[in-house]
């Protein structure tokens, strides 16, 4: 009777450990796609045949995969092991003290040198029970990109002073050692928001979406971080303080001496307003691609149109947005004045509303009385977004299509359509 009672534990034990751990059980391959839990016609069941196909994934010994359960650090350290088609330089082993004798260990040292993690971010330990979050997801990711390719490297220090097009970006939420991390996986497509326009940086990740996500940088690994559009957009705004020539085919003039009027040139410069009734300062100029409304084409337009944008999108014209301080030297910046005092420095911008200007917690120059509402007050800056427009096309002239941004006669932001 005790022998069968010490074998009835040893069972139970072992149970649990293959429930526990599915990434060490042995998988048939007719259970790939059969998994009790993983229907016909789950959102995930492609991504999930082929991660478990390729030895990425395992799932239970009752035959479930369980598409829904949180992922763990170990766990995903691991599957980020298994999909790296690459060596790493130095293999590194015994990095946590907190892992020695655990199912994982072995994977997760092969994650570390492979430069998915630090070892330094965790210096308590690893955990690796503990539910990944998805900053530490993107963090993870974009990291192992930058360690395989030096141009990934790079897009990580160009879109450290970014706009990262999510919620938490104005509303808070997002801290900004994560802005590169977050902009690399935006960028490239390896993670996505969710419809309210949140990242959810401390949200966890399910099986199902980790299968997705590994199918993703499967693809992505081999690709050049050139050749995603968004990524070079927000690389561009992090460094110049906007995403106007790699979202246009606009080119910045070139005065006689050489010197490039890039848009950079009148970032945090501060112009003076007719009338003298206060002062201007540009920070951003964001360019969005729209077929329609319902149609946002780029990630940076999503921040700023929705349904309901209070404009109409025609196919002739980028909806463009530009973020700026102003300061008023009294309380009479009201809303015809203030609009004949940019004249110097912006023209045709307007005011603009939409569904994402609360989702995102976007500020914009309103459409009531600005002094009359409190939004203009004497000496106070205020920081928001107007909007203008852009041709998409030259008009055929000699000029061609062209805008200047001026700060004062020895600063200023000029480019144009190429000639044709």
């Amino acid at each position: 009777m005790e022998t069968l009672k010490k074998v009835t534990q040893l069972l139970l034990s072992a149970v649990l450990i293959i429930g526990i751990y599915p990434f060490t059980e042995s998988t048939s391959q007719a259970a790939v796609t059969s998994f009790k839990d993983v229907p016909a016609n789950h959102w995930a069941k492609a991504s999930i045949d082929a991660a478990v196909e390729k030895g990425y994934f395992k799932g239970y010994s009752n035959g479930t995969f369980k598409p829904g359960a949180t992922v763990t650090r170990a766990e995903f350290a691991t599957l980020l092991s298994r999909v790296a088609k690459r060596t790493a330089k130095t293999d590194q082993a015994n990095v946590f003290k907190d892992l020695t004798g655990h199912w994982s260990e072995e994977e997760v040292n092969r994650a570390v040198s492979l430069g998915f993690l630090n070892s330094s971010d965790y210096p308590n330990g690893f955990k690796p029970s503990t539910a990944l979050t998805r900053e530490e997801m993107a963090k993870w990711l974009s990291s192992g990109l930058a360690a395989k390719d030096e141009e990934y490297k790079q897009a990580l220090k160009d879109t450290e002073n970014t706009l990262v097009p999510v919620a938490e970006y104005y509303k808070g939420g997002l801290k900004k050692s994560a802005y590169p991390f977050v902009s690399v996986v935006l960028g490239t497509g390896l993670m996505s928001g969710y419809p309210d326009g949140t990242f959810g940086p401390g949200k966890t990740t399910t099986r199902a979406e980790a299968a997705v996500i590994l199918s993703r940088y499967e693809q992505i690994q081999e690709n050049e971080a050139t050749s995603y559009r968004d990524l070079n957009e927000m690389r561009e705004v992090g460094l110049t303080g906007t995403n106007l020539t790699s979202a246009t085919p606009y080119v910045y003039l070139k005065s006689e001496d050489g010197t490039i009027a890039s848009f950079d040139r009148i970032v945090g410069k501060s112009a003076k307003l007719r009338n003298n009734l206060g002062t201007i300062m540009p920070h951003r100029m964001i360019v969005t691609h729209a077929n329609s409304k319902k149609s946002v084409l780029n990630l940076y337009g999503k921040m700023f149109i929705d349904k309901n944008y209070r404009y109409p999108i025609k196919q002739e014209l980028y909806e463009v947005f530009i973020e700026v301080t102003v300061t008023p030297k009294g309380d009479n910046l009201r809303n015809l004045a203030f609009y004949q005092a940019i004249a110097d420095v912006f023209t045709t911008v307007n005011n603009f509303d939409s569904g994402t200007v609360e989702a995102y917690g976007i500020n914009n120059l309103p459409v009531e009385e600005y002094v009359d509402s409190g939004f203009f007050k004497k000496e106070v800056p205020r920081k928001f977004w107007m909007r203008f427009a852009l041709a998409k096309t030259s008009d055929g002239s000699s000029t061609g299509t062209w805008k200047t941004f001026t700060i004062d006669q020895n600063t200023s932001s000029s480019f144009s359509l190429p000639l044709r």
